[in-house]
């Protein structure tokens, strides 16, 4: 949980996972591993459950339905929607190239996910990736590869006073000189991945021999790691496992104690075979400085040793990702809608400049609550509240439509049958269920209804809903009352404002409790050192947080204004804020001719719209902005309804405009409260009005506090065209080396914004800032494109750029001689990928202009990152000991020991953390022609956090990055039409071939489109 600074909202779901020069994290390999404890599959359960979770035994063992039912929904994997959270690595292999066995003939085997296999040559050959000989040593490609991340410039920074702190990293200690041995596995039939670690573990216990002894690692898939060798380099196995049957037919009248008391036996085949051999020493090598600059981080070794230290933990915990959550860690919690918040924690192994550490965080997420569909439906939607009351009610196509969107590509099992079956919603049936037929295996028509009567003696209580459909192609129903929701299932679909407010109660500890928690892990039963893994392969893992010094970096002095004249100030208090009680903005404006418009609200509410205008008015006017006391036209009072109709609302918009004679600023809209309709208004004023809008809520106009005032008047602001505040010391006198009054710098920002994960077809969308004043340096101009499905580089980025020198070229008379450019929102598996093709295409823009080559910074910022700084309590008896319990200050940089050991990079904690514990900002510069010292990068990046817009505070993000995120957002909501319905009609994305043709954003107007509107 973060800050208060203005919300840094949760935005693409790509974590940021460190890789090299392009080369890929072996922590994205973590696959999702559903653990099951042994005992229940010998104990014949009715179905895959969880061994920290609670299990729900309340409904009667039936008798299997018809045969027919063809299980195509297998090949899907348990998080297949979510691959936005986790990017593929570029280590696995597309689907169509995989070898993955056949598909079993036996209904109650789910084929396995993407299976983990070597980069592709062509990847070898692009990046310089040495691969291994059949005898298992190294080989390196002759090609050299073409882009080398940049290199740390010095030892790091030493301005400002040290602080002493902690770090969540744990140091890992690993033998070079040890052996992995690497086994390739295959299971078949292909069991899923609970069932594949359950015979896994059967396999060791029953041929110790032929496995040496050893007690190997295995990621649930095909890959096994051992700390020996196993007796011969292929290896055979059969083993037998008390598995129940999908399709078993049990003799009419038996029961299912009976089928417990006779467990039919499944046999898997087991083919194992030596892959490679490996040792840890390129990696020490590699962790301490020695050899080429150019020789990767050997991903094969890291990737192993982490397969190692998740063994235990993923054995006892739910995996999503790189996470695993536990009951044990404080039980579920409920958060309304049919999900449960479950704490877990992160772990993922970085090089770092110590060693080798283990990254480990605190986490919380929201599961899908494993109930009845039934129940999950009227706990997810308000109008099946009352379904038990209402047995026969039907839905309407709207309802439907409602419903499918809730549970597609949700996992089920059904309870009137024993088997470990599970299957994923693909939709609803068209027809209600009383009225469903199939054919059985002899080709006669049955009625759904009768079936189940005739061979369950169940009678279907809810026979006007719909079915669920669990395959793509032939018929294939499930009742959804004879339906539950798997257990371990992370809650597809967005979560509600107070869902999200729940989770993140959950997760919001401060420093002192979060820390606690974290070392609490370590010493736990189900955390990283919970097993004796490590000890097999000669680890050790450190169970003390890193001590590590930090530096505090000064406030930077500001300028505002007082009445045409300058005024400084230094932020002094400890959380380096400032106040405006006594000032000027820097840069006021003169809003002459603006309009209001309200939606809704009550009698009451209406009649403060007056007295509202009139405060707002003097606040401005305390704040040196003109705000005229009368709009030019009279204040527009229409219903919420009118925020439903697209086109009745631009007819409202539209005639207000008329009404001022073309000739408006800003139009303020009042609305009673939050509505989808709110993307609608902006895409209208903003594209097709021609107008600048500012939201607020009626129920702030009660209050009307000067803070609210306050903040209202600094956005209108900005978004006119003023600005809050400049630096005193420009940039230029404090990085002279560097920086000239008559050389202008120009700050880019770039972001993407990808679709939600439960939406398939969507387009991303791109933007891209740039500063166009100097050296203030605070304000931008915007680009926004639509581009390809959650495509992460940005296609169109060298015409972006362009359009955007050319402003900056007509604002300052010259072309920029210095790009900067703070790139957010890529994970680090794609660091070598963007700076490949998003450098050229910057280079590309600049080309356009003869002559014109300046010299490019590209960095990266990260703030989806599991890294946490804590002071650190030297002495707990000290009467100061309450200041241990905040949070890091503003300012603090750390740039040694928990970094990385070669790269240039730098964690940032800008901003105050007034809730939580603060969440540093991870700078990695991947380019650098300018060759900046540790100490400039920082100071800069540090200074320009003072010139965010919106607020009177130092924010958490470089503005040109959160500008970036800002101005993507707003594509985002130009796309999401309030009558539009998206989700309901995407195709699976199985099925899909190809991502559609991104729906190209509407086209500014050309009186918004040099201002910040999207601030």
């Amino acid at each position: 949980m973060e800050e208060t600074e203005e919300s840094y909202t949760n935005r693409k779901c790509s974590p940021k996972t460190r890789s090299l020069r392009g080369m890929v994290n072996p922590h994205n390999y973590h696959h999702h591993h559903h653990h099951h404890h042994q005992q229940q599959l010998l104990q014949h359960s009715n179905r895959i459950g969880f061994s920290n979770q609670k299990h729900y035994q309340t409904y009667p063992a039936l008798l299997p339905l018809p045969p027919t039912i063809p299980m195509q929904l297998t090949v899907t994997s348990p998080f297949s929607q979510n691959q936005s959270f986790r990017p593929k690595t570029h280590l696995q292999e597309p689907p169509w190239k995989q070898n993955n066995t056949p598909l079993a003939t036996s209904s109650d085997v789910q084929v396995p996910n993407s299976t983990v296999s070597p980069a592709p040559e062509g990847l070898r050959r692009q990046t310089g990736l040495p691969f291994r000989g059949k005898d298992g040593r190294r080989v390196v490609c002759a090609t050299p590869q073409p882009l080398l991340a940049a290199r740390r410039p010095d030892s790091g920074g030493i301005e400002g006073p040290v602080i002493s702190l902690l770090a969540n990293h744990f140091l890992v200690q690993f033998d070079p000189s040890h052996r992995i041995f690497h086994y390739d596995v295959e299971i078949s039939p292909n069991p899923t991945k609970e069932v594949a670690r359950i015979v896994k573990q059967k396999l060791v216990e029953d041929n110790s021999v032929m496995l040496s002894g050893a007690l190997p690692a295995y990621d649930g898939r095909k890959n096994l790691y051992s700390p020996v060798e196993f007796q011969n380099d292929r290896l055979e196995f059969f083993i037998s496992l008390p598995i129940p049957y999908g399709k078993s037919l049990l003799p009419t009248g038996e029961t299912m104690d009976s089928q417990e008391k006779h467990p039919q036996l499944k046999l898997f085949g087991i083919k194992i075979k030596l892959v490679s051999k490996f040792d840890g020493r390129e990696l020490s090598s590699y962790l301490s400085k020695e050899g080429d600059d150019w020789i990767p981080l050997p991903q094969d070794y890291l990737h192993a040793l982490d397969v190692v230290l998740r063994e235990t933990p993923a054995e006892k915990c739910i995996t999503v990702g790189r996470s695993l959550y536990s009951s044990s860690m404080g039980g579920a919690k409920e958060i309304g809608g049919g999900a449960v918040g479950l704490r877990g924690f992160f772990q993922s192994l970085r090089p770092t400049q110590q060693g080798l550490a283990l990254n480990v965080d605190f986490s919380v997420t929201a599961f899908h609550e494993s109930i009845g569909v039934i129940p999950y439906l009227q706990k997810r939607l308000e109008f099946l509240r009352d379904l038990y009351q209402r047995k026969t009610r039907g839905l309407t196509s709207e309802e439907k439509n409602e419903v499918e969107k809730a549970l597609k590509n949700i996992r089920v099992f059904v309870c009137h049958r024993q088997t470990v079956q599970r299957y994923r919603v693909y939709s609803l049936t068209e027809e209600a269920t009383e009225n469903l037929w199939f054919k059985d295996r002899d080709g006669k028509n049955l009625r759904l209804v009768n079936y189940f009567k005739d061979h369950y003696n169940y009678d279907i209580s809810f026979m006007n809903l719909p079915c669920l459909q669990i395959s793509r192609g032939k018929p294939c129903y499930l009742p959804m009352e004879l339906c539950m929701i798997c257990e371990g299932q992370k809650f597809l679909g967005k979560l509600s404002d107070d869902q999200t407010a729940r989770i993140l109660k959950m997760g919001c500890q401060g420093p002192r409790e979060r820390k606690a928690i974290i070392d609490g892990i370590m010493a736990g039963p189900v955390g990283p050192t919970s097993g004796i893994q490590g000890r097999e392969f000669k680890l050790h893992v450190s169970r003390e947080m890193t001590r590590l010094n930090g530096r505090i970096l000064q406030p930077p002095k500001l300028k505002l204004g007082d009445g045409g004249h300058v005024r400084v100030l230094t932020p002094a208090r400890h959380d380096r804020q400032w106040n405006l009680l006594d000032s000027h903005v820097f840069e006021g404006t003169r809003i002459e001719r603006w309009a209001l418009i309200s939606f809704g609200g009550s009698a009451d509410q209406k009649s403060n719209i007056p007295k509202f205008i009139n405060q707002l008015s003097q606040r401005c006017e305390q704040l040196g902005i003109f705000l005229n006391k009368n709009t030019i036209v009279t204040p527009q009072f229409e219903p919420m309804k009118v925020l439903n109709n697209v086109c009745q609302l631009e007819s409202k918009l539209k005639r207000i405009l008329r009404a001022a004679s073309n000739n408006l600023q800003l139009l303020i809209c009042v609305m009673e409260r939050k509505h989808k309709g709110y993307g609608d208004l902006k895409r209208i004023a903003e594209t097709s009005v021609g107008v600048v809008s500012q939201c607020c809520l009626f129920p702030n106009l009660g209050k009307l506090s000067s803070q609210f005032l306050a903040n209202l008047a600094l956005k209108i602001n900005a978004k006119i065209g003023g600005c809050t505040v400049a630096l005193y010391n420009s940039l230029p006198s404090q990085i002279p080396r560097l920086l000239q009054l008559d050389d202008p710098v120009i700050f880019m920002g770039a972001d993407v914004t990808h679709p939600h994960p439960l939406d398939d077809t969507s387009p991303s969308v791109a933007a891209v800032v740039g500063s166009v004043n100097w050296p203030a340096a605070n304000k931008y101009v915007s680009r926004m494109r639509s581009q390809t499905h959650r495509q992460e580089i940005i296609q169109d980025l060298s015409a972006m750029v362009g359009e955007i020198l050319d402003d900056f070229y007509q604002e300052v008379s010259k072309f920029p001689k210095r790009i900067i450019f703070f790139r957010d929102g890529v994970s680090e598996t794609q660091f070598y990928k963007v700076l490949q093709e998003e450098l050229q295409a910057i280079k590309a823009a600049c080309s356009r202009f003869p002559g014109y080559k300046p010299p490019i910074t590209f960095a990266v910022v990260q703030k989806r990152h599991h890294t946490r700084l804590f002071p650190n309590e030297t002495n707990p008896s000290s009467t100061q000991n309450q200041l241990f319990n905040e949070n890091i200050p503003p300012g603090t940089v750390v740039d040694t020991v928990i970094t990385h050991p070669r790269e240039f990079d730098f964690y940032l904690c800008s901003h105050w953390g007034v809730k939580g514990t603060s969440r540093p900002t991870h700078y990695h510069v991947l380019w650098d022609e300018n060759q900046f010292t540790s100490d400039e990068l920082q100071k800069l990046v540090y200074n320009l956090c003072y010139t965010f817009a919106r607020c009177t505070k130092p924010v958490s993000l470089v503005p040109p990055a959160y500008y970036a995120h800002l101005a993507a957002y707003r594509g985002r909501l130009y796309l999401e039409r309030s009558d539009s319905t998206t989700f309901t009609r995407s195709a699976s994305t199985i099925s899909r071939p190809a991502p559609p043709k991104a729906t190209p954003l509407p086209k500014l107007s050309e009186n918004v489109k040099k201002l910040m509107f999207y601030c």
